[in-house]
């Protein structure tokens, strides 16, 4: 395809579209970004034109997309307006490792690095397998409890139960993992008295964590995670964010926080960019923070 038939000007309504351009080089086609964009950090200087489930629709249409891109059924509202008012529309759905991997190589393909985006999979899934191995070597698997919001108590949708599985973890509630929609995957708070759980993982779309409002549960003092103090973050632009983030960042900060459960230091090729935990300062691991 002639390089002038390919999309120039792409507004990305989700994270992981526009760390995934950036990745593959074409950030230069990224006009407009949502309004919770962190990764990269020069992304943060396009305009934000939208929440998650909101967007300001004359914005987008003002910077001229010649693609916009959205997320899910949570998007689809968005999709349809944009769509009624002419715009064209790409709607990716990755619930899935596999499926962001998906994701990024046909991203790849849109915007004609069809070559580069087979390289970062490539990356991506050697990275994956690196951290697999590492945690192969675990004495045992914790058992985890991944929080993704706390009233109701919603477990991990399928990417993050996936990723804690590879990062070493045993999922307490994995015939929850396939659960498309939050209220698929909403559990009593007895429920995780009686899975045990070894450690507690943390993440509330948009809110910081309350450690002690956790241990306050009824119950839960009884369980392993409370009772050894093994509740820890982990922040939803690393880890809710179904694309490069999640990939990287997100599955080594799993890896780094379950193996220091178990008195292990991780590989330092596999330690976190980022800093983790402020918890996790107890083990005396300093992670490189990025500026």
């Amino acid at each position: 395809m002639p390089w002038s038939d390919l999309p120039q000007r792409i507004v990305c309504l989700t994270e992981e579209t526009t760390e995934t351009l950036y990745l593959l080089g074409e950030g230069h086609r990224v006009v407009g970004v949502s309004g919770y964009t962190v990764r990269p950090i020069e992304a943060r200087r396009k305009p934000r034109v939208s929440a998650f489930t909101t967007a300001n629709f004359d914005a987008i249409l003002a910077l001229e997309p010649d693609l916009v891109l959205t997320f899910s059924d949570l998007q689809a509202d968005i999709s349809r307006e944009l769509v009624r008012r002419g715009a064209t529309v790409f709607n990716f759905n990755q619930r899935s490792v596999a499926e962001i991997l998906a994701m990024i190589a046909t991203l790849a393909r849109l915007v004609g690095a069809a070559d580069r985006g087979e390289a970062l999979v490539a990356r991506l899934r050697a990275h994956l397998e690196a951290i697999a191995n590492a945690a192969a070597r675990f004495p045992r698997r914790p058992r985890v409890l991944f929080e993704e919001w706390k009233d109701p108590l919603i477990t991990g949708i399928r990417w993050v139960e996936e990723l804690v599985a590879i990062a070493g973890g045993e999922p307490v509630f994995p015939e929850l993992a396939q659960g498309q929609s939050a209220r698929d995957r909403i559990v009593a708070p007895a429920a995780v008295v009686a899975r045990d759980p070894d450690v507690i993982l943390a993440s509330w779309c948009g809110q910081k964590v309350n450690k002690r409002a956790i241990r306050a549960r009824p119950g839960w003092d009884a369980i392993t995670a409370v009772r050894r103090d093994h509740i820890f973050e982990i922040k939803s632009t690393y880890i809710l964010q179904p694309g490069p983030a999640a990939l990287t960042e997100g599955v080594r900060q799993l890896h780094f926080l379950l193996a220091r459960t178990l008195d292990l230091a991780p590989p330092p090729e596999l330690l976190p960019e980022e800093r983790t935990d402020p918890a996790a300062a107890q083990w005396e691991v300093v992670c490189s923070t990025k500026p």
